[in-house]
């Protein structure tokens, strides 16, 4: 190295430098990719992730050449700086040990921690670069790094560790995927995240927790007189009343609005309009057993062409009524066209407090109320109540569930009418 000038070799030392840093900024920016990004770039044909796929296939290989070259550069950055110092400063022990510390500082600063953490700033855009030089770098370099991996492959099975790089078992669970949505920032409106968070809720949820439950079902008594069905299908809000019939008022079928409404214009047209004619445009009930997940009944709706489902207990008793729309309103929110019946329900007082009807669901106030009440037992805040006192409370009766302070404000027929809820 003596006929070779020191400007040289100083000029030489940062091109392995930076060769090293190239290796460890290629290191880190393809482990920190987003698997997922990754594929989506694929998809849409992007010629540089298609080769970082390539290689993250391969990842054993690929950690293969880039350390072989990057400790082949850090070696060969070492050996010159010791040839430096002893040409500089002799071969003393003091200029050896410089050499040493200095070249080990360079390594750190310009070669492994500044190229790494570029790159974990920016994988995607690194990655994607290096890529046009690695793949083309490990077909030329595979003999030596085929060998290589042949020690890493047997001490692997001596150790008893299974990799497979080729097929990747990178799944995402229901919780990771809830918490990635919840992530999402500014990149997802926040009506878009509370869709998707609520789709995520629809295994959790069951009919029972969005049923109108069976003491407020608007329903037909087939047994009233004729003049008296009319009068009340004219004054109803809703398009599909249930209709019931005989001494236990068990429910016949379901009476749509619009067919009853075509019935009538026939009897215009000289026809006339009698309990066997509403009869025939009568269609069967459709019942579904309590506790059926939200997700599955939606898909039976769709399976079954149904709009309204009937929900029966273990023992055949009708519990409430579930409409596609009160499936919806889970993932969406409520609508605007709502019956008077369903409206009302939450009122803000003027001491800040919110007078509730007692029928109301407890994932209802959570969700509307930005309450907390427990939802691991009952479903109303009728049912909680009772629950807290083992009896029906008397009005004006005042507690606390949680960290929230309850007054009853009216009992009727045994159930809890309205309460009053402070914050």
């Amino acid at each position: 190295m003596d006929n070779i000038p020191i400007s040289w070799q100083l000029g030489a030392l940062a091109l392995l430098l930076l060769i090293s840093g190239f290796f460890s900024i290629a290191e880190t920016s393809l482990m920190s990719l987003n698997r997922y990004r990754l594929r989506h770039l694929v998809k849409e044909g992007h010629r540089g992730a298609r080769l970082a796929s390539a290689l993250l296939a391969k990842t054993d290989k690929l950690l293969g050449v880039i350390l072989l070259c990057n400790n082949f550069a850090n070696a060969a950055s070492a050996t010159l700086v010791t040839i430096i110092v002893v040409e500089l400063f002799g071969e003393g022990d003091w200029a050896l040990m410089l050499g040493t510390l200095t070249v080990t500082f360079a390594i750190l600063v310009f070669s492994e921690i500044s190229p790494k953490v570029i790159a974990a700033a920016y994988p995607e855009k690194i990655a994607m670069f290096c890529s046009y030089i690695l793949y083309p770098l490990l077909k030329l370099l595979y003999p030596a790094v085929w060998f290589v991996n042949l020690f890493v492959v047997a001490l692997l099975r001596i150790l008893r560790v299974r990799v497979n790089f080729e097929q990747p078992s990178q799944s995402l669970t229901m919780d990771e995927l809830r918490s990635i949505v919840t992530d999402a920032g500014h990149f997802l409106p926040k009506k878009h995240r509370t869709i998707l968070l609520n789709l995520f809720d629809l295994e959790k949820i069951s009919v029972d927790d969005v049923m109108t439950a069976h003491t407020q079902v608007e329903t037909i008594d087939f047994d009233s007189p004729l003049d008296d069905i009319l009068q009340h299908i004219s004054s109803s809000h809703h398009t599909r009343l249930p209709v019931r019939q005989g001494e236990h008022e068990e429910i016949i079928g379901i009476l749509h609005v619009r067919k009853v409404i075509s019935q009538l214009r026939t009897m215009h047209q000289g026809s006339s309009l009698d309990k066997e004619a509403l009869r025939e445009v009568m269609s069967d009930p459709y019942f579904i057993p309590s506790g059926t997940p939200l997700f599955t009944q939606i898909q039976q709706f769709q399976e079954n062409q149904q709009r309204i489902a009937l929900v029966v207990d273990e023992y055949g008793e009708f519990k409430g009524l579930v409409t596609l729309e009160d499936i919806l309103e889970e993932v969406i929110g409520d609508f605007t066209t709502q019956s008077p019946s369903r409206l009302g329900s939450y009122r803000q007082e003027a001491d800040g407090s919110w007078l509730v009807d007692g029928s109301s669901t407890l994932r209802d106030l959570n969700k509307k109320l930005k309450l907390n009440f427990p939802i691991d037992g009952p479903r109303t805040l009728n049912g909680l109540i009772l629950e807290h006192f083992e009896d029906i409370p008397e009005s004006s009766t005042s507690f606390k569930v949680g960290a929230h302070v309850l007054e009853i404000v009216q009992t009727q027929d045994r159930i809890v009418k309205s309460v009053k809820i402070f914050p």
